[in-house]
């Protein structure tokens, strides 16, 4: 099942850099959806790899750049598992 389109331009693309990367995107409860890492590990400082994602941010273009951060970031992306 494919996942809907996001309403804003800047944020669409953002969640497919993400997805590209094997991140992936489940409905949310209060959000339009969460973005959670391919490994489910633990990172940056014990917390999981996972971004809220708002439907109508107040700033689109720093709300894709935070997604962008957030998965740039992920300490296991890419990386063999040990």
């Amino acid at each position: 099942m494919t996942r809907p389109k996001h309403p804003r331009k800047e944020i669409e693309e953002a969640l497919k850099y993400a997805e590209e990367l094997g991140w992936t995107v489940e409905a949310g409860r209060g959000h339009w959806g969460i973005l959670k890492c391919p490994t489910n590990r633990c990172c940056r400082g014990g917390i999981h790899c996972k971004k809220a994602i708002n439907s109508s941010p107040r700033n689109t273009a720093t709300h894709a750049k935070q997604i962008r951060s957030v998965v740039d970031k992920c300490e296991f992306l890419g990386k063999e598992d040990e």
